[in-house]
């Protein structure tokens, strides 16, 4: 991610005594990204991830950190938090919440084959099952209050066609929120960022989910929604590709089938994924803070793929 508190190898040799690690020896910010300072870090003992959250309180960290943890331990592929020598997963650096998670291997997929979209869909089907019983709420911080706060600040910086399609979205989707298709949609803890850059893959072989810090319960079919809006599509015109599509939908519904009411609800719920990254990317890309990496994204792309979900037909979920 982006760095916006800088961490020195000094200053890691000392904090990391607290941890069962061994000696720091070596420290890298790892540049993409916006929210956290994220750095890759290596010991005596291996390589690790280093997070310091910068919006994140250390009275909202216990949900995510927490959710990671439970995952890992029921043998869904996301990194671990590594707790000190107190049991303590969440610890300040230079005043901030920080933690330390175990570092998946491989590298991201950025051009997914069906392969790499259908081992996506198997495991955040299984994620989505082996959070039924996480005990922790916490609501999708990116929803629709957080919408309601967002668009009025973006509004100034948008043309009168965009402000126009974004009150009626926003519209559209308050009517089918309140709407008893929605409200019988299955829900608990999802990722809500699963793009390509936050999985990793060894070849073929899926080793792992990471960066769940937009994390929150919500419907399972918005996490669907938002995954496949990214790893389903051509970049260049937001179109969805037939075969990524069916690839990742299939794998997904052989682990965790798709109800009724997911199959109404498809078209509105991919209209809200792109709605919510649309609006997220207007606002970093016009009220970016200052960091010593940072690479906001076009909302552009996210405006595309809006009008697309809500003016042409979409494959259909498995039945």
């Amino acid at each position: 991610m982006a760095v916006f508190t800088p961490v020195s190898l000094d200053d890691l040799k000392s904090w990391i005594k607290q941890f069962p690690l061994g000696e720091a020896l070596a420290i890298r910010g790892i540049e993409s990204g916006i929210e956290n300072s994220n750095f890759f870090i290596t010991t005596d003992k291996g390589e690790y991830v280093l997070t310091i959250f910068e919006k994140l309180s250390f009275q909202q960290l216990p949900f995510y950190l927490n959710l990671m943890r439970h995952l890992a331990q029921r043998s869904v592929l996301v990194p671990e938090p590594i707790a000190n020598h107190r049991g303590d997963i969440i610890n300040e650096l230079h005043g901030k919440p920080a933690s330390i998670v175990t570092k998946l291997q491989g590298q991201w997929q950025m051009h997914p084959s069906p392969v790499h979209c259908a081992a996506v869909g198997a495991m955040l089907a299984k994620m989505h099952l082996a959070g039924r019983d996480f005990p922790m709420y916490q609501p999708n911080l990116r929803g629709i209050d957080w919408w309601h706060e967002t668009a009025p600040v973006v509004m100034p910086f948008m043309s009168g066609e965009q402000q126009h399609l974004l009150q009626n979205e926003m519209a559209f989707q308050e009517g089918f929120a309140a709407s008893v298709t929605y409200q019988a949609l299955a829900s608990g803890p999802v990722h809500a960022d699963l793009f390509r850059n936050n999985v990793m893959f060894d070849g073929e072989r899926l080793t792992g989910f990471f960066d769940f810090y937009f994390a929150g319960c919500d419907t399972w079919l918005f996490d669907v929604a938002v995954t496949v809006n990214d790893w389903c599509i051509d970049l260049d015109s937001g179109e969805f590709d037939p075969a990524r599509i069916q690839a990742m939908l299939e794998a997904y519904h052989a682990v965790r089938p798709f109800t009724a009411d997911e199959q109404t609800a498809w078209q509105p719920i991919l209209r809200s994924a792109a709605l919510r990254f649309w609006l997220s990317r207007l606002y970093d890309f016009h009220l970016p803070r200052s960091a010593e990496m940072l690479t906001p994204h076009d909302p552009a792309h996210f405006e595309r793929i809006l009008r697309l979900r809500a003016d042409k037909a979409v494959p259909q979920l498995p039945a």
